[in-house]
């Protein structure tokens, strides 16, 4: 066996950025469908999670890497159109209809993600073991009330695109502190999307729209052979190595959530064939693979706000190992106790993480708002909010808001204020 490759921790960062496409320049000009495309082959998913209090989070990570982007063009990949979802009741749908345009899926990945069509026979393994695989509800609802599931899936056939709401089952009573008050029709349906009998037809006000799979997904989807499972997660692993550049195996088996048993033997065999390679990085104390194709630029000249979900950051003691940037998302912390804010994004400058921002879209003033601002150790204030100030700016026009404001809060904040002043 060859040597492990050795790394030291600048040229990790380097080689990790440069898988997440931050080390390309952003498009100059018009950018489109094409530049999205570029985006999603590099990263391969965009987590999607329903917290609304700056931008949708899907929507960030592509305006992280290419800036301004129109939002109506990943919309129409992933079959969010306008006007999509249900119909009136009575109305049918067409056997084997499609959206057109769609060229993205929804499915249990990461965390709920939007996907490239290819993926989808890669989870297929992960749609047959939904007993082991699925969350609590869904496999007590199998359990005590098959038949439910069972007419759920019936009226789809009939009846879909359909919404939770319109399966005829009565919503409990919401019992404070608990995150999801779903009733058994939306567990079913849910029970139904994890086994890939239906999928998201379009998202309305971001309620998940259900519909049959054949009749949302493009028919060579549907007809594409089924992997052997230990094939599937190979690839999956390569894909995550191809997205995280350097990684350890729990980073990569994350990537796409494998079973740590899963993820462990994959990365061996793939080591075994080559198509991984062992290295070590300076400061890592776990053994690193590095995907062979893997870009090592010389320098990373990035500048971009990160969502709390995007894939560069996700895995917080990845994040923390590559940057030394200790990540909390304090969404579910009380607000006495919150250290920097609600909903922070971390400010990638260069190659480094050098500040963090509590942002909120405030739609009705028409404005950013930047409720605390923070600089890492070590980085001094006045180059950081220059810059920073530029990327907020930039963030306010893609959103369609006409202003920024920053308040007080946080050792960054005077001099980013200082930066508006200027305006």
């Amino acid at each position: 066996m060859h040597e492990p490759t050795r790394l030291t921790a600048a040229a990790a960062r380097r080689i990790a950025l440069a898988a997440q496409g931050f080390a390309d320049p952003r498009p100059q000009g018009r950018v489109d469908k094409r530049h999205l495309r570029r985006v999603i082959e590099r990263v391969q998913l965009l987590q999607i999670d329903s917290v609304n209090v700056l931008s949708r989070s899907h929507y960030l990570p592509v305006f992280s890497r290419l800036g301004p982007y129109p939002r109506a063009a990943l919309d129409e990949m992933a079959g969010h159109r306008a006007g999509t979802g249900t119909r009136p009741a009575g109305a049918r749908s067409r056997p084997g209809s499609r959206n057109g345009g769609r060229e993205l899926f929804e499915y249990w990945a990461h965390e709920a993600s939007l996907l490239p069509l290819s993926t989808h026979p890669l989870l297929r393994w992960r749609m047959a073991r939904l007993d082991r695989e699925a969350w609590g509800s869904m496999t007590r609802l199998a359990r005590e009330n098959p038949g439910l599931i069972e007419e759920v899936l019936e009226l789809v056939r009939e009846e879909g695109p359909i919404r939770a709401a319109q399966t005829g089952v009565e919503a409990p009573a919401r019992v404070a502190g608990e995150m999801w008050n779903w009733h058994d029709g939306k567990v079913a349906l849910e029970h139904l999307f994890f086994k890939g009998a239906v999928t998201a037809a379009a998202r309305v006000n971001f309620e998940r729209v259900y519909d049959l799979a054949e009749r949302v997904l493009p028919a060579e989807v549907i007809a594409a052979p089924t992997p052997d499972e230990a094939d599937a997660q190979r690839e999956l692993v390569l894909l995550a190595a191809r997205a995280l550049g350097v990684a350890t195996e729990p980073d990569l088996g994350d990537y796409f959530r494998l079973p740590r048993a899963a993820s462990k033997a994959r990365v061996a065999e793939l080591l075994e064939s080559g198509d991984l390679v062992a290295c070590e990085v300076q400061g890592w104390p776990a053994p690193a693979y590095l995907h062979p194709e893997s870009h090592r630029p010389r320098r990373v000249r990035a500048r971009a706000l990160l969502s709390p979900f995007d894939s560069l950051i996700w895995t917080r003691p990845r994040t923390e190992r590559l940057f030394g940037f200790r990540y909390r998302l304090e969404i579910y912390t009380s607000a006495a106790k919150r250290v920097h804010g609600y909903y922070v994004l971390p400010f990638l400058l260069g190659e480094s993480l050098v500040a963090r921002v509590d942002l909120k879209a405030d739609r009705a003033a028409g404005a950013l708002l930047v409720r605390g601002s923070f600089a890492e150790p070590g980085h001094g204030t006045d180059d950081i909010a220059a810059e920073l100030a530029a990327e907020l700016r930039l963030m306010a026009t893609w959103l369609e808001l006409r202003e920024v404001r920053v308040s007080p809060h946080g050792d960054l904040a005077s001099a980013l204020a200082g930066q508006f002043r200027r305006d």
